[in-house]
């Protein structure tokens, strides 16, 4: 358990400024005198009523004057060089402040001082003091060496136009779920944030829960649906599964009897025949490819691959003719499976790579097979990651906090120390350069030296 810490007085910010310091969007301040490295105080929000929300540590102070690079200092932090010449105007001197912040357990109300705008950028006394510890800090010990080492060398911003990008959404994250998702993504990934991605359930996705049951028609029995209604339902969930998976369902051969159930005509054309209920009917497989012939051709129906999405074990007179028409043939179920897998990582399906996997018969094996050879190579590259997070970790028993840049074979000889099979040079640095991409973001690259630093982990989340 952390040391608990006594606080009397507090530092006075721009409201702006302390919410900046709390969203881990900068380690910041610029008070109005020099701060003692080591000194503790409170962050006390300089507009309308007052609650504390976090205190601060100062790990460094600098005095900085007109010779340093006001406009890569300003990329670095949120004032604009206009701000910062103006400061230098007044006082010849700019002091930049690094605060380590930490979140209190619940917010501190306090009176407000009547003056605190004269005291801005200078400290002032709390009416009664507040006991903290250095359990919640905004930022890991990685992250905030790596901001502060970022800042004292003046480097410019690695990624501009991601923080660009965060500016714009940023109001928009309270109204929009999906826009707070890919706000927070790309915190983390700018090192704003040292949140772990944790995937909430989505609301929007709660409809994958009933593929299966929709399949069986549990929940149409329990409602006492017709027969055509359980099998419009089934087949709309089944429609939805198949685009969400990534194919593209067309409208143009549906509609009632004599029509197709379904037809994707990209990545690849695949007809589908969706049966609701306990068995699968006599004479599906046949009814498919009298339905799809019609409608396709001959020559384009035979070059489609063919599925059937039913309950239960299909009869043998079903199989052989699956065989002869090299019809696929799965549950509900595995189709709910390969959706969550998706909704789990939403790049992890391959749809060219799964076509492999659509034989003629009964198939879900087949299915099975494909999503645990797809979770096994997630598997491997979240244990990629986490070797560069140890290999690349700072060390801590030094007073620097710094991040460590890793070559391919560090990091190889690293995981292959405790990992199965052992992975060769070529491999490692090829998944290395997969996971350090800007679509992915859970590793860093120096592009010069060809060295690699953790970002954020690949969560593994449970079946």
């Amino acid at each position: 358990m952390s040391n608990l810490i006594l606080i009397n007085t507090a530092l006075c910010l721009p409201t702006l400024d302390i919410e900046a310091l709390i969203q881990g969007r900068k380690i910041t301040a610029l008070p109005r005198m020099f701060i003692r490295p080591g000194q503790r105080f409170a962050l006390y929000p300089a507009e309308s009523s007052v609650s504390i929300k976090a205190w601060a540590k100062c790990e460094l102070c600098q005095i900085l004057d007109e010779t340093k690079p006001l406009d890569i200092l300003s990329k670095l932090t949120i004032w604009t060089p206009k701000v910062l010449k103006e400061i230098l105007q007044q006082q010849q001197y700019i002091f930049l402040a690094y605060l380590r912040v930490y979140q209190l357990p619940q917010l501190q109300e306090i009176s407000v001082n009547p003056n605190i705008q004269e005291k801005l950028g200078k400290f002032v006394s709390l009416p009664n003091s507040l006991t903290v510890s250095e359990a919640n800090p905004v930022l890991s010990d990685r992250i905030f060496g790596q901001r502060r080492r970022q800042l004292e060398k003046l480097e410019p911003p690695l990624h501009p136009e991601l923080e660009e990008l965060q500016s714009a959404i940023a109001s928009l994250t309270i109204s929009q779920p999906a826009v707070k998702e890919l706000d927070n993504d790309i915190k983390v990934f700018l090192g704003w944030s040292s949140d772990k991605l944790i995937k909430q359930p989505n609301p929007n996705l709660a409809w994958i829960n009933d593929i299966a049951k929709l399949g069986d028609r549990s929940i149409e029995l329990e409602e006492k649906k017709s027969n055509y209604q359980a099998g419009t339902d089934f087949e709309n969930i089944a429609r939805q599964s198949l685009e969400f998976l990534g194919f593209k369902v067309e409208n143009a051969y549906k509609g009632g009897a004599g029509g197709l159930d379904l037809f994707c005509s990209k990545p690849y054309p695949i007809v589908c025949e969706c049966k609701a209920g306990r068995l699968i009917p006599s004479g599906t497989v046949e009814e498919l490819v009298k339905l799809g012939g019609m409608h396709l051709g001959a020559n384009q129906f035979l070059d489609s691959a063919k599925l059937v999405i039913g309950p239960g074990k299909p009869s043998t007179d079903i199989l052989k003719a699956a065989q002869k028409w090299k019809v696929s043939i799965i549950n509900a179920m595995t189709l709910q499976k390969l959706v969550e897998l998706k909704a789990k990582y939403p790049g992890a399906i391959n749809l060219v790579e799964l076509q492999k996997y659509l034989e003629p018969g009964q198939i879900e094996y087949k299915i099975d097979e494909y999503i645990d050879k797809t979770e096994k190579e997630i598997n491997l590259r979240s244990q990629i990651v986490q070797a560069v997070k140890e290999v690349c970790e700072p060390d801590n028993e030094t007073s620097q906090v710094t991040q460590k840049v890793c070559t391919s074979t560090e990091i190889r000889a690293h995981y292959n120390a405790t990992h199965s099979p052992k992975l060769n040079d070529e491999t490692v640095h090829d998944l290395l350069i997969e996971l350090s991409s800007p679509l992915t973001g859970y590793l860093g690259r120096d592009n010069k030296s060809d060295r690699f630093y953790f970002l954020r982990d690949l969560l593994i989340i449970p079946r």
